[in-house]
């Protein structure tokens, strides 16, 4: 399909990005701010439990973002079932307090850090309107995305070819007509199932690409630190987060119906940033200064930009996009079941910002 070779080269100019971005947060010590010390800075003892945080966060990213893929098997959690829809809204209450209970709140805590001269940085609220824009953004991209690929694919079957062939024999009038009719109402049908897919179709590119962003993000900040207190918490509660995030992926990778090969290589790239930035975390540690005003301003605003899109998507593309459909609008029992799905995600999620 057409929609390969861009999702990829997206992904791979992303990570050119941030690694320049990452290697522009490096400076000289005077020009951060003074390190906290503390009886939990042990780098040793870090660099351990960041080895194991690679490790747990890889196999929970791969397990969540694979379950979804292969339940076909299994009848109950087919995408038409009713089992399905409600697991994910469970996983976009994730997703939606991922952005709301740790994006946001961290890009607020560095945007607006005594390390950074007070002006700009405590001028304006450039966290907020970051996140504005980066919303504007990821409506323009789906908005366009979605136009684009439903131009370059040739939706729906030709008229002529559903008549070619009729009679116009006035006793087989009827006949005629009441196939004619039946075509265009095929016609329409396969239209619209199209246009559904490719919606799907976006809706996860879209979204893997805010999940990298943010997920390399929290991934640096761990392996940068090390403190071994923080990361204890941040590991449990990334493992967590990894887990049922990547459910949330992995239902809009099986919507989208996807090809095996492609099905794969999203899974891959979801499960393997977090560890990527947590071994890039590590890497550039003796550079990296988490106080220093670049890396500060740096984060800090892919954190905004992160936090925007996931927001975007977890309300537009996820939660509206289901509820105001057919299957949930059909029954306020599903309705309720999935609301409480989603309060029990965000709540889950907002209760881990206790330890991260």
């Amino acid at each position: 399909m057409a929609t390969s070779n861009p999702k990829l080269s997206i992904i791979s100019i992303f990570f050119i990005i941030l690694s320049f971005l990452t290697l522009q947060a490096e400076s000289v010590e005077k020009e951060g701010c003074e390190e906290e010390t503390s009886s939990c800075n042990d780098k040793a003892r870090a660099l351990t439990l960041k080895i194991i945080a690679i490790v747990s966060i890889l196999v929970t990213s791969m397990i969540g973002v694979s379950a979804p893929l292969f339940t076909r098997s299994i009848p109950a959690l087919h995408p038409d079932k009713s089992l399905f829809v409600i697991v994910k809204a469970f996983a976009a209450g994730i997703i939606l307090a991922t952005a709301f209970m740790h994006v946001l709140p961290d890009s607020f805590d560095m945007l607006s850090s005594s390390c950074l001269p007070e002006n700009p940085w405590h001028k304006f609220p450039f966290t907020g309107f970051v996140a504005m824009l980066s919303a504007i953004v990821t409506l323009m991209v789906d908005s366009l995305a979605t136009s684009v690929y439903s131009k370059k694919s040739n939706v729906g079957v030709n008229p002529e070819s559903v008549t070619h062939g009729a009679e116009p024999d006035q006793e087989m009038a009827s006949n005629v007509g009441h196939f004619h009719g039946h075509g265009h109402h095929y016609e329409d049908k396969l239209a619209s199932g199209a246009k559904q897919l490719l919606r799907y179709r976006v809706i996860a590119m879209v979204l893997e690409l805010g999940i990298i962003v943010h997920s390399v993000v929290i991934g640096l900040s761990l392996g940068a630190s090390s403190n071994t207190c923080t990361i204890k918490g941040l590991v449990a509660a990334l493992c967590f987060h990894q887990m049922f995030e990547g459910m949330g992926l992995g239902g809009c990778i099986l919507q989208a119906e996807y090809k095996p090969l492609k099905k794969a290589v999203m899974a891959f790239f979801f499960a393997v940033t977090t560890p990527f930035g947590i071994a890039l975390g590590i890497a550039l540690s003796k550079m990296y200064k988490e106080n220093s005003p670049n890396a500060l301003i740096t984060v800090g605003l892919l954190n905004a930009s992160s936090a925007g899109l996931l927001i975007y998507m977890a309300l537009v593309d996820l939660l509206a996009a289901d509820f105001m459909g057919p299957k949930l609008q059909g029954s306020i029992k599903l309705q309720v079941k999935s609301y409480m799905a989603v309060l029990l995600g965000a709540g889950g999620m907002s209760l881990m910002a206790k330890w991260a």
